[in-house]
């Protein structure tokens, strides 16, 4: 068990991160593991996207700057595979064509016009919340940082759980889908959102809530997107959790920044 523990967190961040972590085993059980440990790879994502984003309020920036460095770095840590995801679902939404079509045009190399004009928009987004937040301060925008990554990497715990399928017998999406069971998926989100309101309840006042209610809304949307998914292309894709994990995290902060 201790040995699956271990291969779970390297499958985790090997695959969600660019953290120099080598995945040694590529099968179901590992997968199971790894997406169970997925906001935990969040977690990290989160705190170093934060730090940034505080340095640079600490020594005199103004907090635009602080919001773009601490949305521009889950880019990095990903390689912009979320945002290259969630592009290329855009393009097969997009398209209006039947799955076999919407999924070939998902795996082409360029991005459409769908694809640019919801990147543009998701990013603008995420950059105005952050700003906002960072303006009341740094432990604002740092909590927003960290509970967004959180809650983007356990949307794809719930998408990876069984009754999900694979749009593809190949991929990233095949390798996950379905090996996460229902009871273990809804355990590890209760966990998840209950870090949230945690890091929420360091900052006082209504803080504890106003996190988990807006991971909440982050989870409630993805899973929106997530069914519409499974209806136009069949399943899931790696592309489809790249536009999870994004459109989780940006609903969070827009539910951070309404609350």
């Amino acid at each position: 068990m201790t040995s699956l523990n271990s291969h779970g967190l390297r499958f985790a961040f090997g695959t969600l991160t660019v953290l120099p972590v080598r995945v040694t085993r590529w099968d179901r059980d590992t997968a199971r593991t790894g997406m169970l440990c997925a906001p935990l790879a969040g977690l990290v994502v989160g705190v170093l996207a934060a730090l940034p984003g505080c340095l640079l309020l600490l020594c005199g920036a103004g907090p635009l700057l602080a919001a773009v460095a601490s949305a521009a770095l889950p880019a990095v840590l990903t390689r912009g595979l979320h945002l290259d995801g969630l592009a290329d679902t855009a393009d097969g939404l997009g398209s209006g064509r039947p799955a076999d079509d919407a999924l070939r045009i998902m795996k082409q190399s360029d991005i459409g016009p769908f694809g640019v004009i919801t990147l543009l928009f998701v990013l603008l987004a995420q950059v105005a919340v952050l700003q906002q937040l960072y303006a009341r301060g740094w432990a604002e925008g740092a909590a927003a940082a960290v509970v967004a990554a959180v809650t983007a990497r356990l949307a794809l715990t719930l998408a990876s759980r069984r009754g999900v399928p694979a749009a593809r017998p190949e991929g990233l999406g095949a390798a996950v889908a379905g090996t996460v069971p229902p009871g273990s998926a809804a355990l590890c989100a209760l966990a998840a959102v209950a870090a949230c309101a945690g890091a929420g309840a360091l900052l006082g006042g209504s803080g504890a809530p106003r996190h988990a209610l807006a991971a909440l809304a982050g989870l409630v949307a993805a899973q929106v997107l997530l069914r519409h998914c499974v209806r136009r292309f069949g399943g899931v894709t790696g592309d489809v959790f790249g536009a999870l994990a994004e459109t989780a995290a940006t609903v969070t902060l827009v539910g951070l920044a309404l609350g």
